[in-house]
Parts: C-alpha cells; structure tokens; sequence
C-alpha cells in the first residue's frame, strides 16, 4: 500500500513538474529537505532533545522547533498567517507533531503555485518578494538548519538521514 501511494506520489510530482517546470524543479528539493528533516527529528532519541553541543547553543529540540516556526510563513502564503504549534513545546512528540503540521501548511503553499503564480509579490523580510523567493529562502534556512542538526546527531551516535544507508 505504502509502494502505490508513493508510486501515485512520484507522477503527481512529475505531472506538477511538467506543467509547471519552475515550480516542480523546486518542490524537488523542498519535498527532499522535508523527509530528511522529518525523519532527523524522528530519529533522534526523545532523551536527546535537550542536548546542546554547548552551552549557548539551541538544544537539538529547539531547533526542530525553530524549524517548525515555518508555519507562519507558509501558512501566510494561502490564508492566515498562523503562530506555530511548537511554541513551549519541550516533549520530542509534541516538536515532531509541531513540524508536521508546519510542512503541511508548506505543502499547501507550495501547490497553491503554479509558473505563473509563483512571480507574484508579497510581503516579505525587506520588503516585496515573489512567493518563489520566499518559499525558496524558507528551503535555503531549513537546509541551514539541517547543516546544524546533522552534527548534534552524530555527537549523540546518531547518522543523519542523507548518510544513513540503512
């Protein structure tokens, strides 16, 4: 079941990329970014979300609640702009829920675009931006933050998703 759903998945995806190239070459690298962050808060042992590398630095819970703060972004992009779930959240489930729901409200941004949509300006950090800006600076800080977390893993005798090759 779970074979034909992602099978269903893929040429949805590639159906999307064909008509709207930009978008679909995008949604490629946004949907990658996503699985690994989602399966790096996954795997991370629940005693582990309070791990700091040092003691300035976000815990690694912390972290995946920042990321989850992308919910505001993107949910600002189709509708209300709305406060993120992770806020004071402490418990790995709750963070995990939190960025769920966040990439949800991503995914619901980035099919409400299509090449011709995607150029269109909003409100943004310094001013006007396309909404491809904005959903592609999201990715470029959500890669960041990956970059962050992956060391935090491997501290903690974790391997992060894109070298796991189990």
């Amino acid at each position: 079941m779970i074979r034909v759903s992602m099978m269903i998945l893929a040429a949805a995806a590639v159906v999307g990329a064909q008509t709207n190239p930009v978008i679909g070459e995008q949604r490629k690298a946004y949907d990658a970014l996503k699985q690994n962050l989602i399966k790096a808060a996954e795997k991370m042992p629940e005693a582990d979300y309070s791990f700091k590398p040092t003691p300035e630095m976000q815990s690694f819970g912390e972290r995946i609640a920042h990321i989850a703060n992308q919910i505001g972004t993107c949910s600002a992009m189709t509708g209300e702009r709305k406060q993120s779930p992770a806020q004071g959240k402490t418990s790995k489930a709750d963070i995990v829920a939190a960025l769920k729901a966040s990439f949800d409200e991503c995914d619901k941004a980035w099919e409400s675009m299509n090449d011709k949509s995607a150029v269109e300006m909003m409100a943004g950090r310094g001013g006007q931006v396309s909404k491809l800006s904005t959903l592609i600076r999201n990715n470029m800080h959500d890669q960041e933050m990956y970059g962050y977390l992956s060391p935090y893993m491997r501290l903690k005798g974790v391997v992060p998703p894109t070298s796991d090759r189990n």
